[in-house]
């Protein structure tokens, strides 16, 4: 005798669902404007943090006088160069690379739907590495002088972009998957070519110097800097800001973003062509910051849900306190050398998100 069997649900039974219970989330507007207040103390601190032995009062005059224009007495010039044109751009800067590396990492984490992903998973910072090595091993560009490293690796990002791009791409368009293995497979490739030069380098503060920069440095920060950064960056965050909706669909897969009338290898291909400008731009004047990206949009989903208008109106500001913060203890920690950035963002990074990962109220992508 035949048995009858239920039919499969056509949706989840939630009056059964034992998951984790909602999170509890911080009011949009509060953390915001908790955010926008650290920012511009954070940057006061880093004018101020140093061997120098400036007053906060010192720090805050000078500072004053670099925005306003004000005059200054010939013995006040020394420590105003040490606060306005050699802290003060390097904060500045870090501001902007660490918001350009959470919002290409909240983009790319949608664009090819893994918790695991952030703005390197493309390859582009490896593909940087080979520019930048080349020219502080081997010396290329040399004729360009002070722009021969961020044009070298910006160079080299874009040849690895288009080449990620060409192997990745199929005639129905850019797959999350083939995104990744593509990203993954060239990264393992351009870091073979980079160990190689470096391992090639006949001077030793060549390879030194060539590992400050892959592990992420700001100590060549200075204000002819800032301008295209920013640029690249805000004009990145304009464009999240607007796709946010779209993104919100893109994070549920495809077909439900087709239903609601989103073209998802187009945005995907608006993403890719984003996230690759900002990343290629941000790691030319910094060098290859990990975690930062992969960390900062788990946390902003943590505090306010995984709706991308909210994520991303955080998740910058996030970004941009936290690699202040860092490049300070960078200079401190082992003063008068400088700790790679990199491995500070690892150190601060990796217990945080195992902590993260182990709160039973979080769900990539979860509400």
């Amino acid at each position: 005798m035949a048995t009858l069997r239920d039919p499969l649900p056509t949706t989840p039974r939630r009056s059964t669902d034992t998951g984790p219970p909602p999170a509890r989330r911080v009011p949009l507007p509060l953390l915001v404007a908790g955010l926008c207040a650290a920012l511009p103390v954070s940057l006061a601190c880093a004018a101020g943090i140093g061997a120098s032995g400036l007053s906060w009062g010192e720090t805050l005059h000078y500072l004053w006088a670099g925005l306003t224009g004000g005059s200054l007495a010939p013995d006040e010039v020394p420590s105003y160069v040490i606060v306005w044109e050699l802290r003060f751009p390097r904060a500045v800067l870090a501001a902007v690379v660490g918001a350009g590396l959470a919002s290409v990492g909240v983009a790319v984490q949608a664009m090819v739907r893994n918790a695991l992903a952030d703005p390197f998973v493309l390859g582009i910072s490896s593909g940087a590495a080979v520019g930048a090595n080349a020219v502080l091993i081997f010396g290329a560009f040399g004729a360009l002088g002070l722009w021969a490293l961020s044009t070298a690796a910006f160079v080299s990002a874009l040849a690895a972009i288009a080449l990620v791009y060409a192997v990745a791409r199929t005639p129905r368009g850019l797959t999350p998957l083939r995104l990744v293995l593509t990203g993954t497979a060239l990264y393992y490739g351009f870091s073979a070519v980079t160990t190689f030069m470096v391992f090639a380098a006949e001077h030793g503060e060549a390879a030194r110097s060539a590992m400050m920069w892959l592990l992420g440095s700001l100590g060549g920060a200075s204000w002819s800097s800032v301008p295209i950064a920013a640029g690249a960056v805000l004009g990145g965050l304009v464009h999240l800001g607007w796709s946010a909706r779209r993104l919100n669909a893109l994070a549920m897969g495809d077909e439900t973003a087709a239903a609601l009338g989103v073209d998802a290898d187009r945005l995907r291909k608006e993403l890719f062509v984003t996230a690759a400008a900002v990343t290629g731009t941000v790691v030319a004047v910094s060098g290859a910051i990990g975690f930062v990206g992969l960390m900062v949009p788990h946390a902003a989903r943590m505090l306010v849900g995984a709706d991308h208008r909210k994520v991303l109106a955080v998740a910058p500001l996030a970004g941009a306190v936290l690699l202040i913060w860092v490049d300070i203890l960078s200079r401190v920690v082992l003063a008068p050398a400088e700790l790679p950035l990199g491995v500070l963002t690892a150190a601060i990074g990796v217990p945080c998100f195992v902590l993260l990962m182990r709160r039973r109220t979080y769900t990539f992508g979860g509400v």
